[in-house]
């Protein structure tokens, strides 16, 4: 049998025993050793506008790590036994954008977790394709967190980050540390970090930040050359613009409302020649954050504020915004 967390409609989860998958034959079937919670499942579980659209009943889950225990008769590069981790994206490779080598912008975008069932449950099924062996040496549940590194790392690479830069960090919760890290291995000038959350200051200058302020802190008068923006509210995005310097670049990296609006002026972009960036989940970036973790050059463990049970989760999502959550790991097996 298989334990699941079952969303079955707004703010509705429930554990379940279902079956077991059945899966298909390019794909295999994973037992799932962690899974960790992302911003977009709790959007799904409220029913944000411009949450990922789902329709219960569904298990959500798209950070996930596990152990093959069964093969379809097409895969022939994954054996029973392999460890791996999951990149929860599944693109058509036949729409405009997939052949135009954007295939994040798929037009017939599925993905596990979100499209079809995830990784909050003690067995998944996976396209072969979507899963990456780890090495023996890293863990489960570093392996679960590859993917939100995967969507960070898609963003850095858009940004062009030098010696003499001074980079401004807006949020430095997990996101923000994920960034802060690959920011830090550039060697800019300097890294300042915007936490509310002064609990989170001691670790953000451990991993890196020359500097930690709270917003009300913040000085109006600082200038950043690289601004990244990781918490997707109205006022972060706009603090994100009006903080760039002349030439600098923003990225807009968290997730807003499709209902937030942010007022821009042109002028201003255009006499600072500024650079805006969006950024939309991970083309091509699981094999290499894999690598980063593995090698130590970015540290995920210290990150997790929370090792849950599947059996917590529907209490847990929730209470979510009272428990005071950096990041949430689900340990299965």
């Amino acid at each position: 049998m298989n334990k699941v967390a079952l969303l079955e409609g707004l703010e509705q989860i429930s554990i379940q025993e279902q079956p077991r998958p059945d899966f298909q034959e390019n794909e295999v079937l994973i037992r799932v050793k962690n899974c960790g919670i992302c911003g977009t499942d709790i959007h799904i579980y409220h029913g944000h506008p411009g949450s990922a659209e789902v329709t219960p009943p569904r298990v959500l889950g798209h950070e996930l790590a596990g152990e093959v225990v069964a093969v379809g008769s097409e895969v022939t590069e994954l054996l029973v036994g392999d460890r791996v981790s999951v990149d929860p994206n599944i693109y058509c490779q036949s729409c405009e954008f997939c052949r135009k080598g954007q295939p994040n912008l798929c037009d017939n975008l599925q993905a596990i977790g979100v499209t079809r069932d995830g990784g909050m449950a003690e067995y998944c099924a996976v396209p072969a394709a979507n899963s990456y062996k780890i090495p023996n040496a890293m863990t489960y549940e570093q392996a679960a967190m590859v993917e939100p590194l995967g969507c960070v790392l898609h963003g850095f690479k858009k940004l062009t980050i030098r010696s003499i830069d001074e980079v401004l960090i807006i949020g430095g919760g997990f996101i923000g540390q994920l960034f802060l890290q690959l920011v830090g291995h550039t060697h800019p000038k300097k890294i300042t970090v915007i936490e509310p959350m002064e609990h989170k200051h001691t670790m953000l200058k451990q991993l890196g930040a020359s500097d930690v302020w709270t917003p009300a802190q913040l000085d109006k008068q600082l200038t950043a050359d690289i601004v990244i923006e990781c918490v997707g509210r109205q006022d972060s995005a706009a603090t994100a613009v009006a903080q760039a310097r002349k030439g600098g670049q923003v990225l807009l990296f968290g997730v807003a409302s499709p209902e937030t609006m942010v007022e821009i002026s042109p002028f201003e972009v255009f006499t600072k020649e500024l650079r805006l960036y969006g950024s939309f989940i991970n083309p091509h970036t699981h094999e290499e954050a894999i690598a980063l973790i593995a090698n130590g050059q970015v540290k995920v463990d210290e990150l997790i504020s929370h090792r849950l049970s599947i059996t917590e989760l529907p209490d847990v999502m929730k209470n979510y915004p009272a428990l005071n959550i950096s990041k949430a790991v689900i340990c299965l097996h």
